[in-house]
C-alpha cells in the first residue's frame, strides 16, 4: 500500500521485483514475521508518518509529498545500494541451512517447486545418531519391535522384480514394528528430530524401486499392523491397517456375504496397494483402488496425525486429501488405516481360458468385448511365453496350449453367466480362436484362474541363469490403441533378442513386458523400456497404469505430464514434507544428483 501511494506521488516506476520479494519474504513465511531491516523500515514509516501529521499542518498536500518524497526516496536509495552491493545478504537467511533442507528456497509467489529451486534434503545417518534412535525405537516398541540385523536389513533392500540394487548402501539402518497409529507416529517424530529418512514396507514387491532404500533410510515394517478394526456390515465399509493381505480380508469378508475387489499379485498388503494406487485383475469391472478407498488415517512427515474423511459414501468436505494420498508412494504421509467400500460378493463365478493364433488375433477379440460393453468380471492376455511359463512352473495342475490367451472371469446369476459365455463364444470364433476351456464349476473355475494369479512367479521360469534381473513396462493406453501398443511391444522384445513375455489387464488397456537380463544385458534392457514406454506416450497413454513411478520413472513422469506438472508435484512433496524425510528421492527428484 505504501509502495503504491509512494508511486502515485513520486509519479515512479515500479519497484524491482527481486526488492519487493525481500521485503516481503520472511524465514517463518508467517504474516507479521518481517525480517529485521523490514520492521526497522516500517517503524521509520510510522514514526515518519506520525511527525508528518505533527509538523505538516497548515502546509497541504505538497508539504506531505516534499516530507515522504525525502523519506522513502532515501530509504529507498539506502535500500537498493545494500541491495546491489551483496549488503542485504547477510540479513537474510541462508536458504542451504541444514534446517532448511527439502524446502522450497524459490519465490513464494510461485505455484510451482522447479528443482532448482529446492535444497537437497539434509540426513544425520551417523552411526551415533542411529544408536540414538535406535534406543527410542526400543523405548517406544520395546526390544522386539526393533531389528538391526543384517539378513533383516538385506530382505527389506530388494526383491526378484525389483530393479533396485543391492549393495552394502542400499540397506535400510533398522527395521521397526509398529502395532498401532500412535506408534508411527511416535516413530516419524523421533526421525523427524533426528533427520533420519524413513521407507514404509509392506508386501515389498517394488516393481519401481519404490521401496529402495538409497540413504539407508529407516523401514517401518506394517507387518504386525494387520488388524481388521471394524467391519461396518450394514453400511458395506470396512476399516483396517495397512499390514492386512488383501487375500486374508476378502477370507474374512465371504463370512459376512462381502468382497472388496481390488485384485492384484497375492503377496499384495492393503498399505501397499493404497500407496501404489494399484488395480489387478478385476479393474475392467470394478475400478482401481481409488474407488474403494472412502478415507485414510495418515501419519504426516512430522508426526502429525490425520484424518482424511468421514464414512459417508460422498462428502464434498474441503479438498479430497483421500485422493491425494492413494498412489502418493508414502512420499507425503504413511497410512496406518484404511476404511474401504465393499460390495456384495457374486454368488456366481466362471472362469474361461480362450488361446488364439497369434497376439493379434487376441487383442482383435478383446477389444470386440470391450466395445460391446460385456461386464465381465476380468479381461487379461497372456502371450504364447506366459503360457509356456505357466506349464513349466508347475504352479497349476494342468497343462494349457502354450499359445496367446485370454483369462475371463464371469459374475453373476446362472443366466446372466451363461449369456455373457455365449457372447464370448461366438467373438471368439469369429477371432479363430484355437481353444475354448471353461470351468463349468467353481473348483474347476479356481483352478483356471490360478494360472493367472501365480502367473508373476511363474514367468521366474524363463530366466536363463537364476541372477538374472527383471524389468518390466506397465502401460495403459486408451483401447482403440491396444492392439498397436501389444504389436509394438512385442516387435521390439524380438528384435532386442532378450528373453521375455507379454501379458496385461486388456480390459482396461494396460500391458505389461516382462523383461529378463544378466549384468551385461542391462543397458539393452532398459533401452527397450524406454522405447516401448515413449511409443506409449505417443499413444495418449501412461507409461504406469498400476505400478507407480517409484525410483524407475521419474523422469518420464516428465515426458508423459510436463515439467509443470511434475514441478507442481514437488510443490505438493515440498510442502507436506519439507525436510524430504518420506521415501526421498521416489516420485520426483529433490537433488539433481540422485540415483535412477
Amino acid at each position: 500500500m505504501v509502495q503504491s501511494a509512494l508511486r502515485t506521488l513520486l509519479r515512479c516506476p515500479p519497484a524491482r521485483p527481486r526488492l519487493c520479494v525481500y521485503r516481503a519474504q520472511s524465514r517463518s513465511g508467517r504474516a507479521g514475521h518481517c525480517h529485521p531491516w523490514r520492521r526497522a523500515f516500517s517503524d521509520s514509516s510510522e514514526s515518519a508518518t506520525a511527525t508528518t501529521s505533527r509538523g505538516s499542518q497548515g502546509t497541504g498536500a505538497e508539504g506531505t509529498e516534499h516530507f515522504l518524497g525525502g523519506v522513502f526516496v532515501g530509504t529507498g536509495a539506502v535500500l537498493t545500494v545494500l541491495y546491489y552491493s551483496g549488503g542485504l545478504s547477510a540479513l537474510e537467511p541462508n536458504p542451504k541451512q541444514p534446517e532448511d533442507a527439502g524446502r522450497d528456497i524459490g519465490s513464494t509467489s510461485t505455484s510451482t517447486s522447479p528443482l532448482e529451486s529446492v535444497s537437497a534434503p539434509q540426513y544425520d545417518l551417523s552411526e551415533s545418531n542411529i544408536l540414538g534412535a535406535q534406543q527410542e525405537f526400543v523405548g517406544i516398541l520395546s526390544a522386539d519391535g526393533v531389528d538391526d540385523t543384517l539378513s533383516a536389513r538385506i530382505a527389506r533392500s530388494s526383491t526378484d522384480w525389483s530393479p533396485a540394487p543391492r549393495g552394502e548402501l542400499d540397506r535400510p539402518c533398522l527395521i521397526v514394528y509398529p502395532q498401532t497409529t500412535d506408534d508411527v507416529s511416535r516413530i516419524v517424530q523421533v526421525c523427524h528430530r533426528r533427520r533420519l529418512p524413513i521407507i514404509a514396507f509392506g508386501g515389498g514387491t517394488s516393481l519401481e524401486a519404490t521401496l529402495a532404500a538409497i540413504h539407508g533410510e529407516v523401514c517401518i515394517d506394517f507387518r504386525r499392523m494387520n488388524r481388521v478394526l471394524e467391519v461396518h456390515e450394514r453400511d458395506l465399509d470396512v476399516t483396517v491397517q495397512p499390514g492386512v493381505s488383501y487375500l486374508e480380508l476378502n477370507e474374512l469378508l465371504a463370512r459376512h456375504g462381502l468382497f472388496f475387489p481390488p485384485d492384484p499379485g497375492p503377496g499384495a498388503q492393503i498399505g501397499g496397494m493404497i500407496a501404489q494406487g494399484c488395480s489387478g485383475t478385476s479393474a475392467y469391472r470394478h475400478g482401481t483402488v481409488k474407488d474403494w478407498v472412502l478415507g485414510l488415517t495418515v501419519v504426516l512427515a512430522d508426526g502429525t496425525v490425520i484424518k482424511t474423511r468421514r464414512r459417508p459414501k460422498k462428502s464434498s468436505a474441503g479438498y479430497d486429501l483421500t485422493r491425494l494420498f492413494v498412489g502418493s508412494e508414502g512420499t507425503l504421509g504413511l497410512v496406518t488405516e484404511a476404511t474401504l467400500k465393499l460390495t456384495s460378493k457374486p454368488d456366481n463365478v466362471r472362469v474361461a481360458v480362450v488361446s488364439f493364433p497369434t497376439v493379434q488375433h487376441a487383442v482383435d477379440a478383446a477389444v470386440q468385448m470391450v466395445q460391446k460393453s460385456l461386464p465381465l468380471g476380468a479381461l487379461e492376455l497372456l502371450d504364447g511365453p506366459s503360457m509356456r511359463a505357466i506349464n513349466r512352473s508347475g504352479y497349476c495342475h494342468k497343462d494349457f496350449d502354450e499359445a496367446p490367451a485370454l483369462f475371463l472371469k464371469f459374475e453373476g446369476s446362472d443366466a446372466v453367466v451363461a449369456e455373457q459365455v455365449d457372447v464370448v463364444r461366438a467373438i471368439a470364433r469369429d477371432a479363430d480362436c484355437r481353444s475354448f476351456q471353461f470351468g463349468k464349476d467353481q473348483e474347476e473355475s479356481d483352478a483356471l484362474w490360478q494360472a493367472r494369479k501365480t502367473m508373476l512367479w511363474s514367468l521366474m521360469t524363463l530366466k536363463r541363469d537364476p541372477d538374472d534381473k527383471f524389468l518390466g513396462t506397465d502401460l495403459a493406453v486408451p483401447i482403440s490403441r491396444l492392439a498397436q501398443v501389444v504389436e509394438v511391444t512385442n516387435r521390439k522384445l524380438a528384435e532386442s533378442g532378450l528373453v521375455g513375455a507379454c501379458c496385461g489387464h486388456v480390459g482396461d488397456g494396460n500391458v505389461h513386458a516382462a523383461i529378463f537380463y544378466n549384468p551385461a544385458e542391462k543397458e539393452k534392457a532398459e533401452k527397450l523400456v524406454l522405447e516401448v514406454e515413449q511409443f506409449g506416450i505417443q499413444a495418449d497413454g501412461t507409461i504406469t497404469g498400476e505400478h507407480g513411478i517409484g525410483l524407475e520413472k521419474r523422469d518420464r513422469l516428465i515426458d508423459e505430464l510436463g515439467v509443470d506438472a511434475v514441478d507442481t508435484m514437488r510443490r505438493l512433496k515440498v510442502g507436506l514434507d519439507p525436510l524430504g524425510l518420506l521415501n526421498p528421492e521416489k516420485v520426483v527428484r529433490l537433488s539433481p544428483a540422485s540415483r535412477g
